[in-house]
C-alpha cells in the first residue's frame, strides 16, 4: 500500500495551529519571540487569516497585506510553512451596514445584526462578490509563496438563513428537485393530510418558527437544501482559489458530529478532509477512557469522508477551551495522548487554537500554547513541545492509511428524520448514542471500524453494522444486498428501513424496499418503553440481555431465530434472527444478514460482535480494560498505536515490532504506563 504524503515539503507530520499576528502588529518583540517559541516547541506549520478580514479591508476597497506578506516571508525562513484561509467567517462591519444582504436571516424572519461570525447569507450576490474580491487578491499575491501549502476556507461553515433570498433559492431547489412538478411533491410529503396541498413551488416557505412544521418532507429537504446552499458558497470560493492556484490543495474545518450539514455532500469538493476536536475531558459523567474512544469514533467519521488519504486535526486545545459548561484544564498527558491519539486513528496534523491567548474579546481565555504569563516554560508549552518532538519520531508514518475492514454505517439524513420523527420517545431515540456505542464495542475488541454512509461503495468490508437505518436512501437496499450476497455480515436493529428519502411509510411490512427478505423478517410493531420498563432476550443456553427502550415484534419469514423475547404479551417471540445467504462469489463464505429487534446494552452484545467477526476471518485483540488500540499501514510497514488511557501501567500480550517513541525492541509483552502511548513499527 503506498504512502499518500499530504505535505511532501514537510516530509513528516504537521505540527502546529491557529496564528493572530495581526493582533499583535505593534509588538514586533511578540512576534519575533512567537518564532523563537515555534521552533522550540517542534512548530512547522500555522494557520494565517482565519479572521482577518477587516485587517486585510479596514475600509472597502483598501487592502493592506503586506503584513502578511512580512509574516509569511519571516515563517517560511524559519523553516515554518503556512495554511492560508480565507476570511469569509466573520465580516468587517462596513461591509454588513452598506450590503444589509450579506446578514443572515433567521427562523423567527427577523434579520441579524452585525456581529459575531458565521452569520453570512450563502445566496447574497453582494457577499459573494466581496469574497471572490478578497479570496482572489489573495491568491493572486500569495498563491506562488514558497511556505504557502494549503488552502483553508473559511472557519466551521454551518447555520442556515431564511431570508427572501434563500427562500427564493429554496423554492427553485425543489423546482428541480421534482421536476418542476408540483404534483410529485405534493405527494412524495403526502400534504393532503391537515389540507396542505401547495399549487406551486413558489407558495412552499422554509420550515419558519411561526410557520410550516408539521411536514416531515419540508423538514428534511429544507436540511438538504441548506447543505447544498452552504456547499455552493464553499465551491464559490474554491473555484476562485483553484483558477489562480490550482495545485494548491483545499480544506474547509468540519466541526465533529455538526448536525446542521451533511458533510457527506460537501466532502467530495475537499481535496482534505479536516476537523475541530474539542472533547470534555476528566469530566464527572463518564470515564476517561469512554471519552476518548468516543472522540476516536469522531475521528472515524472524519476519516470515512475521504478514505484514500490522512485526515487532518485542524483545531484542538492545548490546555482548555472556554466555552464548555466546566472548562477543566486537561490533565497532564492528556495533550499527548489526545495529540497521539489523532495520529493513530489516520490523521497527519496535531493542530491547535490557538498558538498565543489575545488579549480581549470572546476568546481571551481560551487554551493556547502560549498563555498571557508569555514564557515558555509552562507545563502546557512543555507538553506541546513533547509532542512536536514525538511527531519527529514517527516521521515515517506519515501517510500511510488506516485500512478497516468492518464499517459502522451513519447517515445524516437518516439522523434528521429520526429527529423529526413523531414515533418512539422523544427521550430516548438517541440514534448517535446507539451508532457510537456499537463503534465502541468493536474498538474494545482492538478491531478498527470505518463510519461509512449507506450509499458508500462496501466491498472492502467483511462486518457492517447498520444501526437504526429508519431512511433509506435509493440504493440503499441493492448495496446492502450485494454486501451480504458477496459474503459480508451484516446486523440491522430496530427502526429499520420505515420510510423512503422522502419520509413516506414504506407499504406491506417494515423494513421496506425489498429488506424484509434480504434479513428474513417483518415488524408488525414497535414498543416504546418507560424508563422503568425491561424485558429480556433470552438464548436457547440460558444467557440474556436485557432490553429497554425499544423492542419490535417480529413476523419471522424464513430467517432463523438466535434468541426470543423473555417477558410481555410478546414473550417467546423472535428478538434477535439471522438469514444466510450463499455467496454469489463463489468463494465458499456465505453472507449472513442479522436483525435485532431490541435495544440491548453494546457492552451486552459483544459475544454477536464476536461470532460475526470469527465468520468474517477478522481476529480480535486482547486488549487491557482502558487501552486504545489502531494500526496504520504503508507500502512494507505497519504502525501499531497503543494508547494507555488508564491511571495504572498496562502489560499488552502478543506485542512485537519496535516502539518508535523510546527505541525498545518489543518481542512479547509491552508494559505501558498511565497515560503513555507507544507507536510500533513492524516491518512486512
Amino acid at each position: 500500500m503506498e504512502k499518500n504524503i499530504l505535505f511532501p515539503k514537510l516530509n513528516g507530520f504537521v505540527h502546529g495551529g491557529d496564528y493572530n499576528p495581526e493582533q499583535w502588529l505593534d509588538r514586533p518583540d511578540i512576534l519575533e519571540e512567537d518564532i523563537r517559541m515555534m521552533k522550540k516547541a517542534g512548530v512547522n506549520c500555522v494557520t494565517l487569516g482565519v479572521f482577518s478580514w477587516s485587517v486585510y479591508e479596514p475600509r472597502e476597497g483598501e487592502f493592506h497585506l503586506e503584513w502578511l506578506k512580512k509574516i509569511m516571508d519571516s515563517l517560511y525562513e524559519n523553516g515554518i510553512y503556512t495554511i492560508l484561509a480565507t476570511p469569509s467567517g466573520a465580516r468587517p462591519a462596513w461591509l454588513d451596514k452598506k450590503y444589509p444582504e450579506a446578514m443572515r436571516v433567521g427562523k423567527n424572519g427577523q434579520r441579524n445584526h452585525h456581529g459575531v461570525r458565521h452569520n453570512h447569507c450563502m445566496s447574497s450576490p453582494e457577499y459573494r462578490k466581496k469574497t471572490a474580491l478578497i479570496d482572489n487578491l489573495l491568491a493572486e499575491k500569495f498563491g506562488q509563496h514558497p511556505g504557502l501549502i494549503m488552502w483553508h476556507v473559511s472557519n466551521e461553515l454551518g447555520g442556515e438563513c431564511y431570508c427572501p433570498l434563500c427562500v427564493e433559492r429554496f423554492q427553485k431547489y425543489l423546482a428541480d428537485q421534482f421536476d418542476h412538478d408540483i404534483d410529485k411533491l405534493n405527494q412524495a410529503w403526502w400534504t393532503t393530510f391537515w389540507s396542505h396541498r401547495y399549487n406551486d413551488f413558489d407558495q412552499v416557505e422554509p420550515p419558519f418558527a411561526n410557520g410550516e412544521g408539521s411536514i416531515m418532507g419540508l423538514n428534511l429537504e429544507w436540511r438538504r437544501f441548506t447543505t447544498w446552499n452552504m456547499n455552493d458558497f464553499m465551491n464559490s470560493e474554491i473555484k476562485v482559489l483553484k483558477e489562480v492556484t490550482p495545485d494548491i490543495p483545499v480544506t474547509a474545518n468540519f466541526m465533529m458530529l455538526y448536525n446542521g450539514l451533511d458533510y457527506r455532500k460537501m466532502a467530495p469538493s475537499l481535496d482534505v478532509i479536516s476537523w475541530d476536536s474539542y472533547p470534555r475531558y476528566n469530566n464527572d459523567y463518564e470515564s476517561f477512557y469512554e471519552t476518548m474512544t468516543e472522540n476516536a469514533f469522531h475521528h472515524a467519521v472524519m476519516r470515512g469522508l475521504k478514505k484514500d488519504k490522512p485526515f487532518m486535526l485542524m483545531e484542538s486545545a492545548p490546555g482548555l477551551v472556554n466555552w464548555h459548561p466546566y472548562n477543566k484544564v486537561k490533565r497532564p498527558g492528556v495533550h499527548k495522548l489526545a495529540c497521539m491519539q489523532a495520529i493513530a486513528c489516520g490523521s497527519d496534523t496535531a493542530q491547535y487554537f490557538q498558538w498565543r491567548k489575545g488579549r480581549g474579546s470572546f476568546e481571551q481565555y481560551h487554551g493556547a500554547v502560549v498563555d498571557h504569563l508569555g514564557k515558555d516554560d509552562t507545563r502546557i508549552f512543555r507538553e506541546v513541545a513533547e509532542v512536536g518532538a514525538l511527531l519527529k519520531k514517527i516521521a515515517p508514518a506519515a501517510g500511510t492509511l488506516v485500512k478497516a475492514k468492518t464499517a459502522l454505517l451513519f447517515d445524516w439524513d437518516n439522523r434528521w428524520a429520526i429527529q423529526d420523527v413523531k414515533a418512539l420517545s422523544e427521550n430516548t431515540k438517541n440514534y448517535e448514542k446507539t451508532c457510537i456505542g456499537i463503534w465502541k464495542e468493536f474498538q474494545k475488541l482492538g478491531v478498527e471500524m470505518d463510519v461509512v454512509g449507506s450509499s458508500d461503495d462496501l466491498s472492502d468490508y467483511k462486518v457492517v453494522v447498520a444501526p437504526m437505518l429508519y431512511l433509506l436512501q435509493s440504493g440503499t437496499t441493492e448495496n446492502l444486498q450485494k454486501f451480504v450476497k458477496n459474503g459480508g455480515q451484516l446486523l440491522a436493529t430496530y427502526f429499520t428501513g420505515y420510510v423512503d428519502k422522502d419520509t413516506l411509510c414504506y407499504l406491506g411490512g417494515f423494513p421496506g424496499d425489498g429488506l424484509a427478505e434480504l434479513f428474513g423478517v417483518i415488524s408488525e410493531e414497535i414498543d416504546t418503553l418507560y424508563s422503568s420498563d425491561r424485558n429480556s432476550l433470552c438464548f436457547p443456553d440460558g444467557k440474556k440481555w436485557t432490553v429497554y427502550d425499544y423492542a419490535e415484534i417480529l413476523r419471522v419469514q424464513d430467517a432463523q431465530i438466535l434468541a426470543s423475547y423473555g417477558t410481555d404479551f410478546y414473550e417467546g417471540s423472535a428478538a434477535l434472527t439471522v438469514k444466510e445467504w450463499e455467496s454469489d462469489t463463489h468463494t465458499g463464505e456465505n453472507g449472513r444478514a442479522y436483525y435485532i429487534a431490541a435495544r440491548v446494552a453494546p457492552e451486552e452484545m459483544g459475544s454477536l460482535f464476536e461470532t460475526m467477526l470469527a465468520d468474517a476471518g477478522i481476529a480480535v485483540k486482547d486488549l487491557p480494560g482502558e487501552v486504545e488500540y489502531h494500526q496504520r499501514q504503508g507500502e512494507d510497514t505497519t504502525y501499531e498505536f497503543y494508547l494507555n488511557h488508564g491511571k495504572e501501567k498496562s502489560l499488552i500480550k502478543n506485542v512485537t515490532g519496535r516502539n518508535l517513541l523510546t527505541g525498545e525492541d518489543i518481542n512479547e509483552t509491552l508494559s505501558l504506563a498511565a497515560y503513555d502511548v507507544a507507536v510500533i513499527c513492524k516491518q512486512s
